[in-house]
């Protein structure tokens, strides 16, 4: 069976990017050779991957198979790169998933120390959930990803930063100026919550308090959240690490007692990792978020 790895760099970009088009902007090929080699992919294994009409999407199969595709793509990206550091040439690309607290808070200054130190390796970024990047890594979509206090910390990952949970206040709310309060304390306002990310782990935490707790709103959006609180809508709990998306006219407030988060940057714990994220780790300098 002769399936090229150009066939699955097609099939994968094809999903990821939503259609042929933008998959060939990716890529950096003509739109026709997109087609041919997901044609050709097809015809090697006798099967239809994906749909072309209505909308582009994969079929059953198609699905079934895009996570052995990123697998396979992953382990060769890792042989070239591996091959160029024993040459005494570090370049190629590491794909970094994060979630966007820490896209924001932590790693503008991560991407510039890299990009100083080794200019021809490119750090992709992808922003997304907690539960996404475990999944990202697994199946080979990302090379490496910040993880929020993960339940299973894999050989050699480290730790990049901590923060904690802190209250978000506009001005003028009585708590506003407390060195510390607790969730019981925020319950007499309306509680917003993150849609994602940390979303799961606040609710919980006003449930530990108050087992009826229904958030007043759940806002998936970070800036749109944050702006809620500012609007007089409600009050939130949200990472310190995003203090700079605070507006200017609301604080935070650190919660009593104190939650921390660990910031761990790892690399998957299935199969071997990409010898540039250990390059990428061993730069790392710890940084510390708390107020």
């Amino acid at each position: 069976m002769a399936v090229t790895l150009a066939q699955l760099r097609a099939l994968v970009a094809v999903h990821d990017f939503e259609g042929f088009a933008a998959a060939a902007d990716e890529m950096g090929v003509s739109q026709s050779a997109v087609s041919h080699a997901i044609t050709a992919l097809e015809t090697e294994l006798d099967a239809t991957l994906v749909i072309r009409r209505p909308a582009i999407a994969l079929t059953a199969l198609g699905s079934e198979l895009l996570p052995h595709a990123r697998s396979a793509l992953s382990s060769a990206d890792a042989l070239v790169a591996t091959a160029a550091r024993a040459a005494g040439n570090l370049t190629g690309t590491v794909r970094l998933a994060a979630p966007s607290t820490v896209c924001f808070g932590l790693l503008p200054k991560l991407l510039a120390d890299w990009q100083q130190a080794f200019p021809s390796i490119t750090v992709s970024v992808f922003e997304g959930d907690d539960p996404e990047l475990v999944e990202w890594l697994d199946d080979g979509a990302a090379d490496a990803a910040i993880l929020v206090n993960p339940s299973h910390i894999p050989a050699g990952a480290v730790t990049v930063g901590k923060d904690r949970y802190c209250a978000v206040l506009r001005d003028d709310h009585p708590l506003a100026s407390a060195e510390s309060v607790t969730a019981r304390d925020l319950l007499d306002d309306p509680i917003l919550i993150s849609g994602g990310g940390c979303g799961p782990e606040v609710t919980a935490m006003f449930r530990a308090v108050d087992p009826r707790f229904v958030p007043a709103q759940r806002v998936y959006d970070n800036a749109a959240l944050l702006n809620f609180v500012a609007a007089g809508l409600g009050v939130t709990v949200f990472p310190s690490i995003g203090m700079g998306l605070l507006a200017p006219n609301t604080r935070m407030v650190p919660l009593a007692p104190a939650k921390e988060r660990k910031l761990i940057f790892s690399g998957p714990s299935n199969r071997p990792w990409s010898p540039l994220v250990q390059v990428l780790i061993n730069t790392v300098t710890p940084s510390f978020a708390k107020l």
